[in-house]
């Protein structure tokens, strides 16, 4: 007993102030294990409990929680057994604030990845815009948001964008959306009928709801055009492109059978000799 009570109290000396024992060190060892059973316990208690939307979500933010614990009770654990803890945070300061600087952005993203899942202001399946940059969300994790662009392209995305930059979700409020077309025409074309053409338009594709029924806006009377816009409702923004498309395409073609003119603009140059 004796000669273990030897070994258990050895000493490894790091410097004056910095020094642990191996009765610590397995002390350390033995809580931490504890720990991570209880940690594991309570995690598998709590995930049965929540729905399946819910458990990734759960999980990103407990292993960030959980690291947090693990530091808090490997200090504590360090302090209760007599280590100077103090000096060792002496000791490195000078790297400790390195690290700091170097991993600023990398725990913005982390709490800011945290918000995103707390308060659900996203949720995979959701068309954002940030940036100039829409894209439809794939995954959500504690760092990055990752999402598909319309060609087809992944966009990552620093989860910290969130809070510095303001974020557009098309799909918050439900995936029916409303989009636009615009279209000039010449001065002393018929207004009344150019509306009819446009509707028609839009309320032949299938794409476009019914309900609420496709609008027309008589925007303004410009330099060279009346100015008007088609409003629609789509049920898929993301792929809205193509449907727009489409509509712009029966436009002409029923402004072509109404001999219905869309102008181009037209300068007047005056050359003067001297």
């Amino acid at each position: 007993m004796e000669e273990l009570n030897k070994i258990l109290d050895y000493t490894f000396k790091f410097s004056k102030d910095i020094s642990i024992s191996v009765r610590a060190i397995l002390i350390l060892i033995v809580v931490l294990i504890i720990a991570s059973v209880l940690f594991n316990f309570l995690k598998k208690i709590v995930i049965k409990r929540l729905r399946n939307d819910d458990k990734n979500k759960f999980d990103t933010v407990f292993s960030f929680a959980s690291w947090l614990m693990y530091i808090i009770i490997f200090l504590v654990t360090l302090s209760s057994s007599g280590v100077n803890v103090t000096a060792i945070f002496a000791a490195s300061a000078a790297l400790l604030i390195g690290v700091g600087l170097a991993l600023q952005t990398f725990f913005q993203d982390i709490i800011s990845g945290i918000f995103i899942i707390i308060d659900q202001s996203v949720h995979v399946g959701d068309i954002i815009e940030l940036d100039g940059k829409v894209g439809r969300v794939e995954e959500i994790k504690l760092r990055t948001t990752r999402a598909v662009t319309i060609d087809n392209r992944v966009l990552i995305i620093p989860n910290h964008k969130y809070l510095t930059n303001s974020l557009f979700n098309w799909t918050q409020n439900g995936t029916l959306t409303k989009e636009s077309v615009s279209v000039g025409v010449a001065y002393g074309s018929d207004v009344a009928l150019v509306k009819k053409l446009l509707i028609k338009a839009a309320s032949e594709h299938p794409k476009v709801f019914q309900i609420p029924p496709p609008i027309v806006i008589f925007e303004d009377f410009g330099d060279n055009a009346l100015q008007f816009t088609l409003i629609f409702a789509l049920n898929d923004s993301f792929q809205a492109v193509i449907p727009k498309s489409d509509i712009r395409f029966r436009i002409n073609e029923l402004f072509n059978e109404h001999n219905i003119s869309i102008p181009f603009p037209q300068r007047d140059v005056h050359i003067i000799k001297e």
